[in-house]
């Protein structure tokens, strides 16, 4: 039994594909029959693969079906986390997902999953593109502070949201914990963050996000161990669609 992740499969079975990278760059090509390949290959139905956001490009459930079906067809058990482009959840509706595919997938919001004696915890976090605007060279030419003040109230809701992930888990017994974040835990600015801190304060064992896409952006966050935690990007392209094993 083994506990996998991987992000941004960026599904669309049903709908339109509006990002030209997917459909020009080369990773991106038949990445569906390659992960599929490559859960086949490295995992079985004991297996856990959490899935961290940008799941499918459809608008809402109906437009998501066939999205679903390849993931529930993918081995093990699936635990999916919001991502910016999953349109389809709305936060408050997370309870209702869990009804609906109950026994399927499960939909981590405001709630924790197990993995061994682990607590699986999570949130979508949010944008660390901005405020900021770089060149070419990375040195910052201009600051929107209006976007300023509205990432910070973002980071505000989901440090509230991930502490309820947090405090639920604790609250049942569990004192270890993998923390999963759709974005980046840090911009490119930045060492620390909120989300750090967080992870730091709970004692989470890894922290696991995904959302970079690109070699200019893989490793523009924290990699490796930092402060005793390990940290990974799971994007999909980054991975080449080969899951990463997180635990045994």
């Amino acid at each position: 039994m083994s506990l996998f992740a991987i992000g941004d499969l960026h599904l669309h079975f049903q709908s339109e594909c509006p990002a030209p990278m997917q459909k020009t760059d080369p990773v991106w090509r038949n990445h569906t029959q390659k992960l599929a390949a490559n859960c086949a290959r490295l995992m079985s139905d004991d297996d856990t693969l959490i899935l961290l956001g940008d799941h499918s490009w459809g608008k809402n459930l109906t437009q998501c079906q066939r999205d679903f079906q390849y993931i529930m067809d993918l081995p093990g058990r699936k635990i999916l986390l919001r991502g910016n482009h999953d349109q389809f959840w709305d936060v408050g509706h997370t309870a209702r997902l869990n009804v609906c595919y109950a026994g399927k997938l499960f939909f981590l919001q405001n709630n924790f999953a197990v993995y061994r004696d682990y607590a699986l915890v999570g949130t979508k976090g949010a944008c660390f593109e901005g405020p900021f605007y770089l060149d070419k060279k990375g040195r910052i030419r201009d600051w929107d502070h209006a976007s300023e003040a509205k990432a910070e109230a973002l980071v505000r809701r989901e440090i509230t949201r991930l502490r309820l992930s947090f405090e639920a888990a604790r609250a049942s017994g569990y004192n270890r914990f993998l923390m999963f974040l759709h974005y980046p835990p840090t911009n490119l600015l930045e060492r620390t963050s909120a989300f750090t801190a967080l992870a730091e304060e709970y004692g989470a064992h890894q922290v696991v996000y995904a959302h970079s896409h690109g070699e200019a952006v893989y490793h523009s966050s924290i990699e490796g161990n930092f402060r005793s935690i390990d940290y990974s990007l799971v994007s999909g392209d980054y991975l080449r669609w080969i899951p990463k094993k997180l635990l045994d």
